[in-house]
């Protein structure tokens, strides 16, 4: 279950990154919700949050009639249903059909799967393909005849869909390319054990309480390698900036996320050791003032915790608010870095 002041914090953001993770008890009324409820927000000190719809059945509650949260699963079942029509089918199907597949309208369907996916159905259909060119490419003497086997109507149409995305030509896969390779280790550190890992761009995920299994899930495709001598020196600055925060702006990382969630990352860099920012104010440092909710959700998939310094957002007021890996980890981060 997730911790508490994590949960009221997605609450209060109205974050549908959690939608599905927990739902909100309130006990005043007798009534839950997903965490992205448009309704007023209850008062804290009326609230419990519950695993699921079940457990907050059990405790006597019922669902919201506004925001559904028992459809969590129907928008689940229907997001697996589109992508096995799409994975199995020999042409992409359209948006329309995948609807009506389903039982939504295309509109809201549309929204539902890329709230699920992080991408449109189109878009999904895209990678599909792109991941089908990569593995024929692997294994077949033509270039050309893994193109089509793929799913492009032609080699022109799978250039000009995976320029940019590949990061190899197909040329490249066809002699054995394959996926990027992550350098990791689990070091000791005076706030706990940490994860580190990193490709040869920079790091691209450092987290507490971790291990290589989570790092696998987070990239199943990735050549996994501990150690190694180069990473070392990497690692041991990581480790400097963890004990003493605010040292390792020069570390090179290497991280995506939407145009959107990339400005919130680079103004949370900005903000000076020993400062603290709210959300509306890393909103509009990322250019969109009214986009508090999506900072917020920038926040929450931050990779790389300390050197992306989330732990510098309070909450409006001055209140410490919620963190990944814990308020002990975000207090004692904030302490070190007081000038």
């Amino acid at each position: 279950m997730i911790d508490t002041q994590t949960a009221w914090d997605a609450v209060q953001r109205r974050d549908r990154a959690f939608d599905g993770r927990f739902v909100t008890g309130v006990m005043t009324t007798g009534i839950y919700c997903r965490p992205s409820c448009a309704a007023r927000h209850p008062a804290r000190s009326n609230v419990r949050f519950f695993a699921d719809g079940a457990a907050a059945r059990a405790a006597g509650l019922r669902p919201c009639k506004r925001c559904l949260p028992d459809d969590v699963a129907r928008d689940e079942a229907a997001v697996l249903a589109a992508i096995d029509e799409i994975r199995s089918a020999e042409e992409t199907p359209s948006l329309a059909a995948l609807a009506l597949l389903t039982g939504y309208s295309p509109a809201h369907f549309q929204r539902v799967f890329k709230r699920a996916i992080g991408l449109s159905p189109a878009a999904y259909a895209r990678a599909l393909r792109e991941t089908r060119a990569r593995d024929a490419l692997s294994d077949s003497e033509s270039v050309t005849g893994a193109i089509y086997e793929a799913g492009y109507g032609s080699a022109s149409r799978f250039y000009e869909n995976t320029k940019g995305r590949l990061g190899m030509t197909a040329s490249a896969w066809a002699n054995g390319g394959a996926g990027v390779t992550i350098r990791w280790a689990v070091v000791e550190t005076t706030l706990g054990k940490m994860l580190v890992a990193a490709t040869d761009k920079g790091v691209c995920r450092l987290s507490f309480e971790e291990n290589e299994s989570a790092l696998r899930v987070r990239f199943p495709r990735a050549d996994l390698v501990e150690g190694g001598a180069a990473f070392e020196k990497l690692l041991g600055e990581v480790v400097a900036n963890v004990e003493a925060p605010g040292s390792g702006a020069h570390i090179p990382l290497d991280v995506k996320g939407t145009a959107f969630q990339e400005a919130c990352w680079k103004a949370l860099r900005a903000i000076p050791p020993g400062e603290t920012r709210t959300y509306a104010e890393i909103a509009a440092a990322a250019g969109n003032p009214k986009a508090v909710r999506a900072a917020g959700s920038a926040n929450a998939r931050n990779n790389v915790a300390v050197l992306i310094p989330c732990h510098r957002v309070v909450r409006k007021g001055g209140d410490l608010g919620g963190y990944a890996y814990g308020q002990d980890i975000k207090r004692e981060l904030l302490r070190r870095e007081e000038k």
